[in-house]
């Protein structure tokens, strides 16, 4: 790097650019700083664009579980595996807007909602909306995950009055092929284009531990980082164990100390960018979830499960954020 005082203050994290043209060998170098000085920049990049004493809360439902006709290879909610998981219809905007009554008294302040479609029929676009509106009412932020979106869709979504839309990269584009193979990595790109046109945040990851190299994992951050503009939320999911899906065969959940560099880099190459600790906290110690979020992590989700699997307790996550003096929505 070219020395001076501009270049030095960039290396501690000082006000680092917002860059869109990141190569995959930074990439590298970054993860591979020792310990100390990669979580040093990463806590000075964090406190530049953040509160580094302070987590978001949001709460994540499924709103139409099972059935799903991709592939996905992780995923117990595709009907091309028997996972013993039963698919249901959407459910009611009644009981959807009381569950988040019920997570905003919890302590959430965004609700996500998640189907499990390809892409939404619009018939079930108009509930979905109705539904996103009625929690919007509630005084929440809005999420939803509903398969690839076309502009017209993504325009309804934003009308209603959404705020965020997931849409996951989920891995690297040389590792995707091998657990996902009926939609495309262009498919989701082309999406989270759509959802930009309409004036969405984006709410965009993937998933470790499904038995990919770290160097998978940092073409998924290189990725998501020279996307034209960031996602606002980069959840890291923690592949949650599912027997009767191909991925069972291949996981390997990953060292902690590469977890805690991953979300360290995460933060450096997205530094305006909320990074959540997303699905596989309850696999997490409370020292994993410390190292995190001194990595720069700054959100999760609450409630005790997520989506069909299991997440942790919201005492256990309230007594851990008291210990680190971190606020949150958490009494």
């Amino acid at each position: 790097m070219v020395g001076g005082v501009g270049a030095q203050r960039n290396e501690n994290g000082k006000n680092a650019p917002v860059r869109s043209n990141w190569e995959r060998a930074e990439a590298e170098a970054l993860y591979g700083l020792p310990f100390a000085d990669l979580m040093f920049r990463a806590q000075s990049v964090h406190r530049e664009n953040f509160d580094p004493n302070h987590v978001e809360t949001a709460s994540l439902l499924s709103i139409k579980t099972g059935g799903c006709p991709e592939d996905c290879g992780y995923c117990a909610q595709s009907a091309y595996y028997d996972t013993g998981l039963k698919a249901s219809r959407l459910k009611a905007r009644a009981d959807v807007v009381a569950t988040a009554q019920r997570a905003k008294e919890a302590g959430a302040s965004r609700f996500c909602m998640a189907a499990a479609w390809r892409s939404p029929k619009d018939r079930d676009l108009d509930q979905v909306c109705e539904m996103v509106s009625a929690v919007k009412a509630l005084g929440m932020e809005t999420c939803v995950t509903l398969g690839m979106l076309t502009l017209r869709q993504a325009a309804r979504l934003a009308e209603a009055g959404l705020d965020f839309y997931n849409h996951n990269v989920d891995t690297s584009p040389e590792f995707y092929g091998r657990v996902i193979t009926t939609r495309t990595l262009q498919d989701r790109i082309d999406t989270l284009a759509q959802v930009r046109k309409a004036g969405i945040k984006v709410c965009s990851g993937g998933i470790i531990g499904m038995g990919e190299r770290v160097e998978d994992r940092l073409g998924m951050l290189v990725l998501l980082a020279n996307l034209q503009k960031h996602p606002e939320s980069v959840p890291i999911n923690l592949w949650n164990e599912v027997k009767g899906v191909p991925v069972y065969a291949t996981a390997e959940r990953p060292d902690p100390i590469t977890h805690v560099r991953l979300v360290a880099t995460a933060r450096i190459m997205m530094p305006k960018s909320v990074v959540r600790l997303s699905a596989g906290r309850q696999y997490m110690t409370d020292e994993l979830q410390a190292l995190c979020f001194l990595a720069g992590a700054n959100s999760i989700f609450i409630g005790d499960v997520l989506l069909t699997t299991e997440n942790p307790k919201a005492d256990r996550d309230a007594n851990l954020l008291n210990r680190l003096g971190i606020t949150s929505g958490l009494a």
